[in-house]
């Protein structure tokens, strides 16, 4: 099926509170038009001076983040006393709810990593606990193709079920 381009975004540079550097690909602007999308934030950077900083504890609620790394580094910690540092071609779930309090530090020579904010649906955004699972190589599936292979870091593909987050229907 073909499908049309009905809107592009382009990211925009930023540099968070404490000084590490990224692109927003999509933000508040975008919200109505990708939801349940809220942000998608874009890590590259060969110099740690752009991200060693990190994010340091901040609360969140009502949404959950989706964090991959495909070079580099991030450790996280939170509220729960839950936390793991994820590496390259892993990935993070973070599901505030009801609200959680955590942090994030990039590390390594160089980081590419990529985060996605999802809206929960209105009646958990309140009542969903908060939970965090890191999702590590040895969890997520390959697929080979011809010409490449297919990791399956979350859902469902062919029968086979990776990890699930907490995020049921919007």
């Amino acid at each position: 099926m073909l499908r049309k381009v009905t809107h592009q975004i382009k990211g925009q540079k930023d540099v968070g509170a404490s000084g590490i550097h990224f692109i927003r690909a999509l933000d508040e602007e975008t919200t109505k038009i990708f939801d349940p999308f809220l942000r998608l934030d874009v890590f590259d950077s060969s110099n740690p001076d752009e991200y060693i900083y990190g994010f340091p504890t901040r609360p969140h609620r009502g949404l959950e983040t989706i964090t991959f790394v495909s070079k580099g580094q991030i450790r996280h910690g939170d509220h729960l006393d839950t936390g793991a540092t994820i590496y390259n071609g892993e990935a993070q779930w973070l599901t505030a709810g009801s609200g959680a309090k955590h942090d994030e530090y990039p590390g390594g020579e160089s980081l590419l990593a990529t985060q996605l904010w999802l809206n929960m649906p209105a009646k958990d955004k309140m009542t969903a606990p908060p939970a965090y699972h890191s999702i590590t190589n040895d969890e997520i599936m390959e697929f080979p193709f011809d010409g490449g292979v297919s990791r399956l870091v979350t859902g469902e593909y062919e029968g086979v079920e990776a990890w699930q987050g907490k995020i049921l229907s919007c």
